[in-house]
């Protein structure tokens, strides 16, 4: 692995550990939580079926 991916692999962790603290911070509730997390990875699986049928 390379200094420039253990940099990037640091800074994803940072970012994920600020998005967690934020919603911690808001209470949102369990089951709104993973339905925000479902919705996001249907949306993202649905870009990549979109983009990736496209070759």
């Amino acid at each position: 692995m390379t200094a420039l991916a253990i940099v990037s692999v640091v800074s994803l962790l940072g970012w994920l550990v600020l998005a967690l603290s934020a919603l911690k911070s808001h209470e949102v509730p369990k089951t709104k939580l993973l339905q925000m997390a479902l919705l996001w990875v249907g949306l993202f699986a649905l870009a990549a079926f979109a983009f990736g049928g496209m070759r």
